[in-house]
C-alpha cells in the first residue's frame, strides 16, 4: 500500500513538474524579463559562484523540447513499467526518481547563466544516464553498457572542465555568459578552451571519436532510449556549441575541426546504420548521424535559432 502511494506520488510529480516549468516559461514570456533568478552563494578569491538562470531564444527552445518530451515519456512510462497483468516493476520508484533527476539536471543545463551551473547540470545528466542505462542491473549487458557510457562520457567531461578552466583564466576570471561572450579581445587560451569544449560536446552528443557508447546504451528501457539517447541528453553537446558560438567564431581553426568531425560522423553513422538489424541500434546510429549534421551546421556558423 505504501509502495503504491510512493509510486503515484513520483509519477504525478514527473508529469506535473515539466508542465509547471512550461507555465513558468509562458509567464516569463509575458513579462519579457530575461533574468529568472540570480543569487551569489559563494566567493573564494577570484572565484565568485552564482546561482543564476536566464531565458533567451536558445534556452527557451530547449526548455520547451525538454518539458514537452519529458511529459509525454513520463506518461508513457507509467504503462511501460507494468506487465500485462498490471504488476509494477520492482524498480518503478527508482526509475521515476532517476527520470525526475535527469529532467531537473537537463533544465539546469539549458537555463544556466554561467559555466559553473551549466557544468553542474551537465554532470547531473551524465549521472542519470548511467543510472537509467543500467536500470536492469541484473543483466550483464546492461551493466556493461552503463559502465561504458559512464567512462566514455567522462573523458569528454574532463575535457569540458579543462576548457571551462582555461576560459575562466583567459576571460579574467569570469563565469557568467554575459562576460564570456562579449569579450573584445580573445587571447590564445580561448582557442584551447574552444577545442576542449568541443571534445566535451563530442562526448555527450556521441560524435567521433567518443561515439562508441551510444549504440550499447540502448540496453536501457525504451523510454530511457527515447528520453536520453534520442531526444534530450544527446542534444546537450549541440546546445553547448550553440551557446558558445561567438567564441567558436573567433577561432576558425576549431570551427573547421567541428565541421570535419560532424561531416565524418554523419556519414560513418549512416553507413553503419545500414548494416544493423536491431531497431534500437538503428535508431542510435541515425541519431548520431543527425547530430553530425547539427555539428556541421554550427561549425559553418549557421545561426542556432534557425
Amino acid at each position: 500500500m505504501v509502495l503504491n502511494d510512493v509510486v503515484k506520488a513520483i509519477q504525478t510529480s514527473d508529469i506535473a513538474n515539466p508542465s509547471s516549468v512550461a507555465v513558468s516559461y509562458f509567464e516569463w514570456f509575458r513579462t519579457g524579463d530575461p533574468n529568472l533568478v540570480g543569487e551569489n552563494f559563494k566567493k573564494a578569491g577570484a572565484l565568485k559562484a552564482e546561482f543564476s538562470l536566464r531565458l533567451d531564444p536558445l534556452s527557451s527552445a530547449m526548455i520547451v523540447m525538454v518539458t514537452f518530451l519529458g511529459t509525454l515519456i513520463a506518461v508513457f512510462s507509467t504503462g511501460y513499467m507494468r506487465d500485462h497483468h498490471g504488476h509494477i516493476d520492482p524498480g518503478y520508484p527508482r526509475f521515476f526518481a532517476s527520470v525526475s533527476l535527469f529532467l531537473g539536471s537537463m533544465l539546469i543545463l539549458v537555463l544556466a547563466d554561467n559555466v559553473l551551473l551549466l557544468y553542474a547540470g551537465w554532470e547531473g545528466v551524465g549521472l542519470c544516464s548511467y543510472l537509467l542505462i543500467g536500470f536492469w542491473f541484473e543483466k550483464p549487458s546492461a551493466c556493461k553498457a552503463a559502465r561504458k557510457a559512464f567512462l566514455v562520457t567522462r573523458l569528454g567531461d574532463v575535457a569540458l572542465f579543462l576548457g571551462f578552466a582555461s576560459l575562466w583564466v583567459s576571460s579574467g576570471y569570469r563565469l557568467d555568459f554575459d562576460g564570456l561572450l562579449k569579450l573584445d579581445n580573445y587571447d590564445s587560451g580561448v582557442g584551447l578552451a574552444c577545442f576542449l569544449m568541443f571534445l566535451g560536446a563530442c562526448g555527450k552528443s556521441a560524435q567521433f571519436p567518443l561515439h562508441v557508447w551510444l549504440p550499447d546504451a540502448m540496453e536501457g528501457p525504451s523510454p530511457v532510449s527515447a528520453l536520453i539517447h534520442a531526444a534530450t541528453m544527446v542534444t546537450a553537446g549541440v546546445y553547448l556549441l550553440a551557446r558558445f558560438m561567438p567564441l567558436f567564431a573567433s577561432v576558425p581553426e576549431v570551427q573547421m575541426v567541428v565541421i570535419a568531425v560532424g561531416t565524418f560522423t554523419s556519414l560513418l553513422a549512416a553507413l553503419i546504420a545500414l548494416t544493423q538489424t536491431d531497431l534500437k541500434r538503428i535508431l542510435a546510429y541515425s541519431t548520431m548521424s543527425q547530430l553530425g549534421y547539427m555539428f556541421m551546421a554550427l561549425g559553418a556558423g549557421i545561426d542556432p535559432k534557425s
